[in-house]
């Protein structure tokens, strides 16, 4: 009880925190476009910190869930259509949940939408069976704890903006590596995938555990409280349009989370920690689709 409550904790201050920060791919995306690349660089090393969570694992004997595993092409494509379902939903993985927290309720279409389009590529796997390439080596672990203590250092020595910005993320990070150790199924994408595969096999073995429930419901209760606290949370009824679009835009990411092997939430804080081809292969594949996804947007607004 006393570890599930802990985990609890966990999932609700990682809602807390990519509430405040404003965590989305699609923003660090835009501002990078405009010149100002510092965020998605910290949503890129955000998981810098897991290294933490992996010596305490090792320390008591914990199954560690970061593996390595072999990149295809399948993974790019995956990875692109998530990317450019991301910039038409304006919002990636834990962004969709956090503007769904503040209220905007076309969100839930793009929920539904993952869902579908999970549940469809089921009928119609890609012929490529990724391989696993092991844990990754101690000295891979090494080079992450310089590299965030170095980025720690660096933040805590900057102005107040840059601090919250880099300590926010890597807190992330960090808290988001002990939920590894506990659930590894505890992200969004990775919940929305059992979920598609107990509704598409009807199997109540499929069905996510309770836990699971309770891990989302408590990262759903960190972004509202955050939300809530800083008076961001408006309640908003969106048109027939609206809807159409975020459902659409969810099955694209639902179809690019299959093929990638996850959403941007488990390649961030799981594979690249790893140091995972695949994960590196997906999140280029993920930031190419949403800067394509991005000019489509413009280009259509300006046309």
């Amino acid at each position: 009880m006393i570890l599930l409550l802990s985990a609890l904790g966990l999932a609700a201050a990682v809602g807390y925190l990519a509430q405040s920060i404003g965590l989305c791919m699609v923003r660090g995306v835009h501002e990078s476009i405009k010149g100002k690349p510092e965020f998605l660089s910290a949503i890129l090393l955000s998981g810098t910190t897991a290294w933490i969570a992996v010596f305490v694992g090792q320390s008591v004997g914990l199954p560690l869930p970061f593996r390595a595993v072999s990149a295809d092409s399948w993974i790019a494509v995956g990875g692109l259509l998530f990317g450019l379902g991301s910039a038409l939903n304006q919002g990636c993985g834990v962004s969709t949940l956090n503007r769904l927290s503040r209220g905007q309720l076309q969100m839930s279409a793009t929920l539904l939408g993952w869902i579908l389009g999970w549940c469809a590529l089921a009928h119609w796997p890609p012929p490529y069976e990724p391989a696993e390439l092991g844990s990754p080596s101690p000295l891979s672990y090494g080079v992450h704890a310089a590299l965030s203590l170095g980025l720690g250092v660096w933040a805590l020595r900057s102005h107040n903006a840059r601090r919250k910005l880099w300590f926010s993320m890597m807190g992330i990070g960090l808290l988001a590596g002990f939920l590894f150790l506990f659930n590894s199924s505890w992200p969004p994408s990775g919940f929305l995938r059992n979920l598609s595969a107990a509704l598409l096999h009807q199997d109540e073995l499929r069905w996510p555990a309770p836990t699971d429930y309770a891990l989302l419901l408590a990262l759903l209760g960190g972004m509202v409280f955050a939300a809530w606290k800083t008076r961001q949370f408006q309640l908003q009824l969106p048109k027939l349009q609206a809807w159409l679009a975020h459902l659409v835009a969810g099955v694209l990411m639902g179809v690019g989370a299959a093929l990638a092997l996850g959403g941007n939430d488990s390649q961030l804080l799981l594979a690249l920690p790893a140091l995972s081809p695949a994960g590196v292969v997906a999140v280029i594949a993920m930031l190419v689709g949403i800067g394509l996804g991005l000019d489509l947007r413009r280009r259509l607004f300006r046309d």
